[in-house]
């Protein structure tokens, strides 16, 4: 038994379904316009099972600073958008800033809504359910924090490009240290809705669009 109250075996044998069978069946058998549903299926499930998870409590979620380290946060930003920009640059040099230049309207819808409809589900698959139902599965916090951020590059194999594929490993990363080291979800998901807004504004996030999903 875990800390959880539920058997080691189920909470392994949950942890492969969530977070590797589904993605691999998303990437490798979901057609392309059933992907969202499989995500929005994900979320429900994460929310039924921490709302049954002894120990969890959406509360305490919440309670914690938005921001506990503005310097991490400032050099976070600096950082992300200085790699997106590299990034367009190198790969589509025709690229850099398309959305603001030429698609205003749906810059401006992806900057509002890209917080609450891509990152905090995500945040809350990733790493409420994650550490708080399956950290304790890994012994000590540097397997924790690798096996969060495997993972959630494991989530955006769908999308079939490298840079999907590494951006959210270095991402989840940083994610998973800021929910489980500053012990804030809410400082999590503000990078994360950072760095979506940073990817989509810099035109990087032509390797985070549905088209680009085969």
């Amino acid at each position: 038994m875990t800390d959880t109250g539920e058997p080691t075996l189920r909470l392994w044998t949950e942890f492969g379904l969530i977070f590797v069978a589904t993605p691999l069946v998303m990437a490798l058998g979901l057609p392309p316009d059933l992907i969202w549903s499989g995500l929005a299926a994900m979320l429900v499930v994460a929310v039924v099972l921490l709302s049954r998870t002894r120990g969890f409590s959406w509360r305490a979620l919440l309670a914690r600073p938005v921001v506990p380290d503005w310097i991490v946060l400032a050099a976070f930003v600096l950082l992300t958008t200085a790699v997106a920009v590299a990034l367009v640059v190198w790969l589509r040099p025709g690229g850099l800033f398309m959305l603001p230049l030429h698609d205003e309207r749906l810059w401006i819808t992806i900057l509002v809504f890209y917080p609450f409809v891509s990152a905090l589900p995500q945040e809350i698959v990733y790493r409420a359910l994650f550490f708080g139902r399956y950290g304790m599965l890994f012994r000590g916090k540097g397997a924790a924090l690798a096996a969060n951020a495997a993972v959630f590059s494991l989530a955006h194999l769908f999308y079939w490009n490298w840079p999907a594929v590494i951006l959210t490993l270095a991402g989840g990363a940083l994610f998973a240290w800021a929910y489980r080291e500053k012990q804030s979800f809410l400082y999590a998901w503000l990078m994360h809705s950072l760095a979506g807004q940073i990817v989509f504004t810099t035109g990087l996030g032509v390797f985070f669009f549905h088209g680009m999903v085969r």
